[in-house]
């Protein structure tokens, strides 16, 4: 397989195309029940078996999410995550209960197309106005402009070949120092590239409640709180 391109994210409200990562979703229609972890309480594990199966992520994620998402794109998106998710060896149904909390189930604005972004990736609460050709330091890969402001964030072109991948791939980087297979690194210089995260923080949640004040700040229940998700998204 070639290695996961770098990948040119734009912010504009019609982002151009970008490099996409190396494995495709295989599914085409609404994923069905797969295997899953034994249910946990208290912490989860971000690198282990799936706990959830993908069809009660679809069933959470249609009533739910913005009308412009249809069944079928939703399925696609759980799908990518799951093919991803896998082959990482990485609980991706918690990865899509993260970006349930993070997107209000796919609701918000920076989750919405053109943007796409699944999880608050580089995005600060950092804003400016200016005009709609006039990013901030002429950069647009890092800012999405809207009614007359550029606000910092990153767009992505396709969730299911860009924006699952930088998504799994930065939950990666803060559960482990050393990957421990090829898709854990290719993920992970994948999602580096497209928001570097300092040394200090590799390593340091290989557990969803590790991320707490790290992913979002202040986040003192950010963990819990995904978990929490993640066990009513499991009965869907």
């Amino acid at each position: 397989m070639k290695p996961l391109p770098t990948p040119t994210p734009t912010a504009t409200p019609t982002p151009t195309s970008t490099p996409t990562a190396t494995i495709q979703p295989t599914a085409t229609t609404a994923p069905t029940s797969g295997p899953t972890a034994t249910p946990t309480s208290g912490d989860a594990p971000i690198v282990g078996p799936a706990s959830g199966p993908p069809d009660a992520a679809v069933r959470w994620l249609a009533p739910r999410a913005d009308a412009s998402y249809t069944d079928y794109d939703l399925a696609q998106i759980v799908a990518a995550y799951q093919s991803l998710g896998d082959a990482a060896g990485m609980d991706w149904f918690l990865a899509i209960a993260q970006m349930c909390h993070e997107t209000g189930s796919i609701t918000s604005w920076w989750s919405l197309r053109p943007r796409r972004n699944p999880a608050g990736i580089g995005v600060t609460g950092q804003s400016m106005p200016g005009a709609p050709d006039a990013p901030p330091n002429g950069d647009a890969s890092r800012w999405a402009y809207r009614d007359g402001r550029w606000y910092e964030g990153v767009s992505f072109a396709e969730w299911n070949d860009d924006a699952v991948a930088a998504h799994l791939g930065r939950l990666l980087a803060y559960a482990l120092k050393t990957p421990q297979n090829d898709m854990q690194q290719r993920l992970i210089d994948y999602a580096m590239t497209v928001r570097p995260l300092p040394a200090s923080y590799r390593g340091v949640a290989p557990t969803i409640i590790g991320l707490n004040g790290k992913w979002a700040v202040p986040g003192t229940t950010y963990g819990q709180t995904i978990i929490s998700l993640r066990d009513r998204m499991r009965s869907a």
